[in-house]
C-alpha cells in the first residue's frame, strides 16, 4: 500500500517534472523566433529613422538651393544689367565727342556766323541763287526766308510762300542752306531796275523781323529786278531752291 502511495508519487513529480521541462523548452523557441522578429524590427525602425533623416536632410539642402538661387540670379542679371548699361553711356558718350560741332548748343544764322554767296544761274532763266554756309563752330538755324533788299528799294523783296520745307533747316559748321531769287514775276512788261547791291538779311525764329548783321553782296554784272520778283525759304537742297 505504502509502495504503491510512493510509485504515485513518484510518477506525479516525473509528470510534473517533464511539463515543466515542456514548458522551458516552448518558451525557449518562443524566445527565440521573437527574438531576431524584435531585433529585425528595431533595426528596420532604425534604418527608417536614417531613411527619413537622410530625407529630411536632402530636402533641407535642395531647399537652400532652391531658396539662394533666385538671389545668386538676380544679383548676376544686376550686374549685368549695370555693365550693359554703362556700355551704352559709353557709347553714347562715345558718339557725342565725335559729332562735328560737339556739344555746342545751336544758335541762329546770321551774317555774322555764315559766308553768304548770289550767283546767276541758267535755269530757271532770270533767277539767282543765293548760298549760305555756316563758318561759325557751332550749327546755326537758317529760319524762314532771307529778307531782301536791292540796292536802296523801300521794301523788302517778296516771299514765295509756297517754297516753305517741312522742318527747319539746321547748318552744321561747314553746311549750306540755299535759297533761290526769281527776278521778274508774271505779268510781263513790268518795270526792271537795274541792281546793283544786296543785303541779305537772316530771319529771327518768329518771323517778326531780321536778326543779326546783314550780309552785304555785289549782284552779278547786267542783274535786273521787278518788284513782283520773289526770293524762296531757305532749302538744305540746291535742287529744291531752284525747284521755283
Amino acid at each position: 500500500m505504502r509502495n504503491n502511495r510512493l510509485r504515485t508519487t513518484a510518477l506525479a513529480a516525473t509528470a510534473l517534472l517533464a511539463a515543466l521541462s515542456l514548458t522551458a523548452c516552448n518558451g525557449t523557441e518562443d524566445g527565440a523566433k521573437s527574438g531576431p522578429s524584435a531585433a529585425a524590427s528595431d533595426s528596420a525602425a532604425q534604418d527608417t529613422g536614417k531613411d527619413a533623416g537622410k530625407d529630411t536632410q536632402g530636402t533641407g539642402t535642395d531647399s537652400g538651393t532652391d531658396a539662394k538661387s533666385p538671389d545668386e540670379n538676380t544679383a548676376s542679371d544686376s550686374k549685368s544689367s549695370t555693365g550693359s548699361t554703362s556700355g551704352q553711356k559709353s557709347d553714347t558718350n562715345g558718339r557725342n565727342s565725335t559729332t562735328g560741332s560737339g556739344n555746342k548748343s545751336p544758335v541762329t544764322c546770321t551774317g555774322s556766323n555764315t559766308k553768304v554767296t548770289v550767283t546767276k544761274v541758267s535755269r530757271p532763266i532770270n533767277h539767282l541763287l543765293l548760298t549760305a554756309t555756316n563758318t561759325g563752330s557751332a550749327p546755326c538755324y537758317a529760319y524762314h526766308a532771307p529778307a531782301l533788299r536791292f540796292d536802296d528799294a523801300q521794301a523788302a523783296f517778296p516771299v514765295l510762300r509756297d517754297s516753305i520745307p517741312q522742318a527747319v533747316v539746321t547748318l552744321e559748321p561747314g553746311q549750306s542752306a540755299y535759297a533761290s531769287i526769281g527776278l521778274s514775276g508774271e505779268p510781263d512788261g513790268q518795270e526792271l531796275h537795274q541792281g546793283t547791291h544786296l543785303s541779305v538779311y537772316f530771319t529771327n525764329k518768329a518771323d517778326q523781323g531780321s536778326t543779326g548783321a546783314p550780309a552785304e553782296l555785289t549782284l552779278p554784272a547786267g542783274t535786273s529786278w521787278g518788284d513782283n520778283g520773289f526770293v524762296t525759304y531757305w532749302q538744305t537742297e540746291m535742287d529744291a531752291a531752284l525747284t521755283y
